[in-house]
């Protein structure tokens, strides 16, 4: 008994192998019985039809891709407020209006969160880099919020960071958009 469990394993194994050739047939051979055309006296059940390979598609540097994520509209707070506001979370949607000195910021109110806001400076800076200060901006009962940054140098480059730190969370969870930022911005 044990002889039987040691041999059919390795009788078999040279068959699982070799496939149809080791018993004799030539239907293992590569090409021996391989046709596009049926063979006469033969049973019609493999019908072969002739065609063309399909190119694969090739992408193209230059085309657009669609985005990753689809672009969020907020709904407006206040009834009649007339700016459309989109957003590619979880950024805070800003905008910013340089002036004499200084930077009026302007953003969608939302959930009675309180707000602050800074200006960064931008010029590389070794070592340490210099201490910002964040003004603090209530909520405001509009659709929008602005607030004006002022004692900025003229022809410096800023980016706006604004941070609403108490926006609160949907049902499953996660926040609300509780950032933003500016692309480079010059007091004139």
């Amino acid at each position: 008994m044990r002889l039987r469990r040691l041999l059919l394993p390795l009788l078999a194994l040279p068959i699982a192998l070799g496939g149809c050739g080791m018993l004799g047939s030539s239907a293992g051979t590569p090409g021996a019985a391989a046709s596009a055309t049926p063979i006469a006296g033969g049973a019609d059940w493999l019908v072969v039809a002739t065609g063309s390979a399909t190119p694969s598609p090739v992408a193209s540097p230059a085309a657009s891709r669609p985005p990753v994520l689809p672009p969020v509209t907020f709904l407006p707070v206040q009834p009649g407020c007339a700016k459309d506001w989109t957003v590619n979370p979880p950024l805070i949607p800003i905008e910013v209006v340089p002036g004499a000195g200084q930077l009026t910021v302007t953003w969608p109110r939302q959930y009675d969160s309180g707000y602050r806001i800074t200006a960064v400076k931008q010029p590389l800076v070794a070592g340490n880099q210099p201490a910002y200060t964040w003004q603090n901006v209530p909520a405001g009962t509009g659709c929008t919020v602005t607030a004006t940054i002022t004692g900025l140098k003229k022809g410096v480059p800023y980016i706006v960071w604004l941070d609403a730190p108490n926006t609160g969370h949907e049902l499953d969870g996660t926040r609300h958009p509780y950032s933003g930022r500016s692309g480079v911005v010059y007091p004139r």
